[in-house]
């Protein structure tokens, strides 16, 4: 095929077929040259597009960690600490989303970095990891559920307890829905959140221009006084202001979680060897517009050291309330508050679909029990939702002030595996490059997509996350400043998937691959046999979809 960025072009003799919304067998071919693990694809039903595979990667990572926790970055690290901050973890995390555009195009199946691990790494790294992102997922959903029962006493002064069972019972039933439907969902919602966006960098064009009902110009004022860093933790000098945009990284890096997970869904994908990588360019596209442009505007309009901004994770510790209140505008917050609670729970229902396929995943290689790859009639992995949904029990614990500082505890472990998997994903990208490399595979000539710039962008992306998870705790190591929790939040994971690992390896007779024995050629010979599936061409208004399609 041509190089892996043009995705558009027919390699020649190949069969064409057109894309008319018919489940299609992408197996066609020479059986003989499939892997055993191809078998899956003909299982699930392929009822995702593009628009749902890359819209699915966005509502994960847009919630309540742009929405809210935005305003502790900002805090924490000054205009520009967190503009930086936002654009190098995005950058960074964008290279971990191409990486797995590129496997995921040439070995589409569910269960994304979990699969491809154990068929580039070995399989001790895939079984520890797994469980990794299976912990998370059972912190994780439980937290966006939360945080959607506390946005909604906003309005109505309700028990937490029956926000959560209602939120918590409508994700469990949509996850079990028909995929397509699911998708279709999501991408409502994802536009809903685009939405949100664009009124918002909006209104601080208008707020910083002085359009504001106030009419105060406002321009750069706050990057002047309080200034564009924080001395974080009262440092004095650029090493303060370092520190502050260091830890911001830690922080920022949950705001970006779930950007990798668009080839979860690769065998409930309808052309994934096009629809990932064009999602995985697409994601990253839309990273800089909607977090790094957000980010700068909201640093423009409110100030660093506004006492709010540390204030409860509700709507009114969102910086985008601060902005509208400090301007004058009125009705603002209800708006913000609308469209944030479908941007919680739509991130949780999102990360629903994603911890259910990483277990799906698991399980076909025995690496979970066998249950978990039961699929119900609409081909969805049922027992896997239901299993997840019973721990969305733990959100009732943030009814109770104790049980509280506890799930705040298990929210942060959850951030330092978010970390973890991204490091998993570098390295199985490194290996199968450099598998690539050593059985001379040309990969712009001979695989779907080839990522750019590797592997100095993984490399890079490697060594940035690897320095944040060892010194993410940096803080309780200075001068009477010991904190337990966070010494234990940012560390205790480390040995935990260490301990995994090492168990598996030695029990399991677990071995790397050598780069010559990387199984990738049989995938390549799979994906040289299919046929390939023409798009329709785009035509009016359909061209300008190009970010939300």
């Amino acid at each position: 095929m041509a190089a892996g960025t043009d995705l558009d072009k027919i390699e020649a003799g190949r069969t064409v077929l057109r894309n008319d919304d018919q489940p299609h067998d992408i197996l066609k071919g020479d059986m003989d040259n499939v892997p055993e693990n191809f078998s899956e694809i003909q299982e699930m039903k392929q009822g995702l597009h593009t628009r749902h595979v890359s819209m699915i990667a966005l509502c994960g990572a847009i919630g309540t960690g742009l929405f809210l926790a935005s305003g502790r970055t900002l805090a924490k690290s000054g205009p520009l600490g967190a503009l930086l901050a936002y654009l190098i973890v995005g950058i960074a995390g964008c290279c971990v989303t191409l990486d797995v555009g590129e496997m995921g195009a040439l070995v589409p199946l569910s269960g994304g970095i979990v699969r491809y691990s154990e068929i580039f790494v070995e399989p001790a790294l895939s079984f520890a990891n797994g469980w990794n992102l299976v912990l998370k997922g059972l912190i994780v959903i439980p937290a966006e559920i939360t945080a959607t029962a506390v946005l909604m006493k906003f309005w109505l002064d309700i028990s937490s307890a029956a926000w959560i069972t209602l939120f918590g019972g409508l994700t469990i039933i949509t996850s079990s829905l028909l995929v397509r439907v699911y998708g279709e969902l999501e991408f409502v919602f994802g536009l809903l959140k685009i939405l949100l966006i664009l009124v918002i960098d909006i209104m601080a064009i208008v707020i910083t221009s002085g359009g504001g009902p106030d009419g105060q110009v406002i321009g750069f004022k706050y990057w002047g006084s309080p200034g564009p860093f924080v001395q974080y933790l009262g440092v004095q000098g650029s090493l303060g202001q370092f520190l502050g945009f260091w830890s911001a990284c830690s922080t920022v890096i949950f705001a970006y979680s779930g950007i990798e997970t668009i080839s979860l869904t690769a065998a409930e994908t309808r052309n994934p060897r096009v629809a990932i990588p064009r999602a995985a360019k697409r994601v990253f596209w839309r990273v800089l517009i909607f977090y790094v442009i957000t980010i700068f505007m909201v640093g423009m309009i409110v100030p660093s050291d506004n006492p709010q901004l540390l204030g409860k994770k509700t709507t009114a510790s969102s910086p985008f309330v601060i902005a509208a209140t400090l301007a004058g505008i009125g009705g603002i917050p209800h708006f913000i508050n609308a469209i944030v609670i479908t941007s919680a729970w739509s991130s949780g229902n999102s990360m629903m679909l994603h911890y259910t396929r990483y277990l799906y995943g698991m399980a076909k290689k025995g690496h979970a029990p066998r249950l978990f790859t039961r699929l119900n009639r609409f081909r969805v992995p049922w027992i896997n939702t239901l299993f997840f949904g019973s721990f969305i029990g733990l959100a009732y614990m943030s009814t109770s002030a104790g049980a509280a500082t506890i799930f705040t505890w298990l929210q942060d472990l959850a951030s330092v595996a978010i970390t973890i998997n991204w490091i998993v994903i570098l390295i199985t990208y490194l290996r199968f490059y450099y598998g690539c490399k050593a059985q001379g595979i040309n990969r712009h000539e001979e695989l779907p997509y080839a990522s750019p710039f590797q592997p100095y962008f993984s490399w890079a992306a490697l060594t940035f996350f690897s320095l944040l998870l060892l010194t993410g705790g940096f803080s309780t190591f200075m001068t009477d400043n010991w904190d337990t929790h966070t010494f234990v939040s940012s560390y205790v994971n480390i040995p935990i998937i260490i301990i995994i690992y090492t168990g598996y390896k030695v029990l399991g007779s677990s071995k790397i691959i050598p780069l010559a024995e990387i199984p990738i050629r049989p995938f390549i010979q799979v994906y040289r046999s299919e046929p390939l599936i023409e798009e329709k061409p785009k035509t009016g208004f359909q061209k300008l979809n190009i970010l939300w399609s």
